[in-house]
């Protein structure tokens, strides 16, 4: 398995992604959507979830495919940029067809940074416009790090933010992992220098410095965040994503086996106070590869991701944690 030739989510073709984001308002929001349709689905191990249409992305319900996922801050504010990805995908003519009418279907989900710094006193919830201008700004290159859904994210010890990592497997499926790292969980070792996620590193693609050598990772949970931000206000959201054809339930078992990259790269992961989730999703362009090795991808990328976020965040004035860059000049 190498990376792809952008180690990001875009690597499958037909994919875009778009990116949104108010640095007054110290967030914003991540739009990932194609060139057409595909098939997805999604499984949430957190306990704190905020989620807009994500029933319907189950095995045994109805809707094959989906038009755009949607990442979002602002907590269920930030649900509100699906109804403007769905406004700009309805003036393209995209959607379900019923008759003449036309329902673009926008799954999403958001994390909590309202106590993350920044302006938050709006009259007007601004999530709905943000979302429709990170659909607009759709490409095959994005930024990472301190973007889109990532602009307030914090991890445990430093800033969090948005990331994305591929693989390309032998038979030349494309893997990729695209998340918006927020955890309740710490990213890095204490020390804020290695990653948990060193093992699964490529190409220096989070600085090179290797696992940390001392022994007994995990067992000392601090936090700067304060007890009400780590408590209440955490969740790494996710999507993953191959071209290899994939069904509705296969699709589901891919991003239940990336969860496994979230428990790799975040101690502790899955929390009451997390809402963490991960979309699955193929593209369908290439013919069926093998789901398990996908999926065993799939989790080396969200791994990957997740360290790639923290490690490309950089300070803003309202930060309220610092950057791993800050930390380690």
């Amino acid at each position: 398995m190498t990376p792809g030739p952008l180690n990001l989510i875009t690597d499958i073709a037909g994919l875009r992604v778009g990116n949104a984001q108010d640095l007054r308002l110290n967030s914003g929001c991540t739009v990932l959507t194609g060139d057409a349709h595909f098939v997805a689905s999604v499984h949430v191990m957190g306990g704190a979830p905020g989620t807009r249409e994500t029933d319907l992305l189950a095995p045994d319900k109805t809707v094959a495919a989906v038009d755009a996922l949607v990442l979002s801050g602002g907590s269920a504010f930030g649900l509100d940029a699906c109804s403007g990805v769905m406004d700009a995908l309805r003036a393209r003519g995209r959607g379900f067809r019923v008759g003449p009418a036309i329902v673009p279907i926008v799954p999403g989900a958001i994390l909590f940074d309202l106590l993350s710094g920044g302006d938050k006193d709006w009259d007007q919830n601004p999530y709905a416009a943000l979302g429709r201008a990170a659909f607009e700004a759709a490409g095959t290159s994005f930024d990472i790090g301190t973007a889109g859904a990532g602009t307030g994210a914090l991890t445990a010890m430093l800033k969090g933010g948005l990331g994305s990592a591929s693989l390309q497997l032998e038979d030349g499926t494309m893997v990729g992992a695209l998340v918006a790292a927020n955890p309740l969980g710490s990213v890095t070792t204490p020390g804020d220098r290695h990653f948990h996620a060193a093992p699964f590193e490529i190409n220096d693609e989070f600085g090179g410095f290797g696992p940390d050598p001392t022994s007994g990772q995990g067992l000392e949970v601090t936090s700067r965040k304060g007890s009400l931000i780590a408590d209440r206000a955490n969740t790494t959201i996710a999507i993953v994503a191959t071209d290899a054809a994939l069904s509705k339930a296969q699709c589901h078992r891919i991003a239940v086996a990336a969860h496994d990259g979230i428990a790799r790269a975040c101690l502790p992961a899955h929390t009451p106070g997390d809402g963490d989730l991960v979309f699955g999703l193929s593209t369908g362009s290439k013919p069926e590869g093998n789901p398990g090795l996908i999926g065993h991808a799939a989790a080396l990328c969200l791994s990957r991701a997740i360290a790639r976020a923290v490690y490309e965040a950089r300070p803003q004035p309202s930060d309220v944690l610092p950057c791993w860059c800050q930390q380690n000049p």
